[in-house]
């Protein structure tokens, strides 16, 4: 796991092994991907690359039903485990090939392939976009 001064995603809940600390490092090790989509909060589709949700809680051993992604202003929203099964939903660490910074709405930003499916564009979706993405509960 972190070094504690280079933590940027914590993972809680019902997980293998207790709480889970990740750098940029540990998050490397799992196979990126990129998605091409619009959001509700910029202009334009952008490239959005990072790890697949499923492939991040499938490496710590998940089970729950949900995941609840807090962000650093403490804005929480649950997001339903299914969807990241349902869907590409990507723990984003870069938009179009720059990292995703702390004063934009990085680190992490959770991104869901909202071009890719009518029913993404649903507006319950948009509020699981969280950015500035810093811990997750597994419930």
């Amino acid at each position: 796991m972190a070094d504690q001064d280079d933590v940027i995603l914590e993972v809680t809940g019902k997980i293998a092994d207790g709480p889970a600390t990740l750098d940029r490092a540990a998050l490397q090790t799992l196979p990126s991907v990129t998605i091409n989509t619009s959001t509700v909060v910029t202009d334009g589709v952008h490239a959005f690359s990072g790890v697949l949700m499923r492939d991040l809680l499938d490496s710590l051993n998940a089970q729950g039903d949900q995941v609840m992604a807090i962000a650093l202003n403490e804005y929480a929203v649950g997001i339903p485990m299914s969807d990241f099964y349902d869907y590409d939903v990507i723990v984003a660490s870069t938009m179009d090939g720059k990292a995703l910074t702390r004063d934009g709405k990085g680190p992490l930003w959770i991104v869901y392939p909202r071009d890719d499916h009518e029913a993404l564009q649903d507006i319950r979706y948009d509020y699981r976009w969280v950015w500035q993405l810093c811990r997750l509960d597994v419930r």
